[in-house]
């Protein structure tokens, strides 16, 4: 029997898209033939992922967990809605989500080499392509960790327990109970799921995004024609009226329509006698900054027929 290398399983893997331990299998079956290989995968049905790959993934779910100071968000995409609701495909990203979790791991690619049973995190991925059949990518994952206090998950549009189609993490640091903060941080979390806040404060604003809106505040100011001395007041008011409205802290908190959230974070601590500090927040949203594609189904259907 020929020598199955690692270089070969690569190669093997890279032309099939099969998981590492069926291009093992195909390449002992195949007496280490890299083409008989690929039959063999290909009668198996498991180099099925290598034709999906290119295909637009836009569904899918955003899977959220949390334990203690730590919280984990995973995006992972799928083509079609009707997949999300699949029972492998949810177990997928709930066990991938766990794996975050536990290994502290922001990065999808890294975790994409993370184990996950006999397999790692990749080769799962990619065998649930092949048995699904649409393409599926794990996207991307986020962590929030706070040294003291909690970590608080909410979920929008959940197609089970953890999953759905926004995820919020907020980490409190506080010594207060775990009980206040959990309360407090689903409130908190909800407002961010809805208010869509771009930072937690304004000077913690995108630099880049902060210049564009600055360039679009000044070309409208210096169309009103009044004195240079006024378009520069208009201009500090557009961006601080920006500024305000994009940054969580100083947004009104959805629950009354006007207390600043900083201000309902400060009356909380007060109510559990110890300061509750609002560290970080992640909001991830399924599918934000994919491009679709639009199908036209006449035209599939004339371009089938030759026409």
């Amino acid at each position: 029997m020929a020598e199955v290398t690692a270089a070969t399983v690569k190669d093997l893997r890279e032309r099939t898209g099969a998981g590492m331990m069926d291009c093992k299998k195909a390449l002992a079956e195949t007496n280490g033939d890299v083409e008989a290989a690929v039959d063999w995968l290909r009668a198996k049905g498991l180099a099925a992922a290598a034709k999906k790959a290119g295909r637009v993934a836009a569904e899918g779910l955003v899977g959220a967990a949390t334990r203690g100071t730590r919280g984990a968000l995973v995006e992972v995409n799928s083509e079609t809605d009707f997949v999300a609701k699949n029972e492998q495909f949810q177990d997928f990203v709930r066990s991938v989500t766990e794996v975050a979790l536990a290994r502290g791991e922001a990065d999808a690619e890294a975790l994409k080499t993370a184990p996950l049973g006999d397999a790692t995190v990749g080769d799962v991925l990619t065998n649930n392509i092949a048995t699904i059949g649409e393409n599926q990518t794990l996207r991307r994952a986020a962590i929030v960790e706070v040294k003291q206090g909690t970590v608080v998950a909410y979920v929008h549009n959940a197609a089970a327990p953890g999953m759905g189609k926004i995820g919020v993490l907020v980490g409190l640091e506080s010594s207060a109970s775990e009980d206040a903060l959990v309360s407090l941080g689903k409130q908190l979390a909800m407002h961010v799921a809805a208010a869509n806040p771009l930072a937690l404060t304004g000077d913690a604003l995108d630099a880049e995004m902060v210049a564009r809106e600055r360039a679009i505040a000044e070309e409208k100011a210096a169309e009103s024609g009044k004195p240079a001395d006024i378009v520069a007041k208009m201009v500090d008011g557009s961006m601080a009226k920006f500024r305000k409205e994009n940054a969580l802290l100083s947004q009104p908190f959805v629950m009354d329509g006007k207390t600043p959230v900083a201000e309902v974070i400060a009356a909380a601590g007060k109510d559990a006698g110890a300061t509750i500090t609002l560290t970080q927040f992640v909001r991830m949203q399924l599918g934000e900054g994919i491009e679709k594609q639009e199908s036209d189904f006449a035209a599939e259907v004339a371009a089938a027929a030759g026409v």
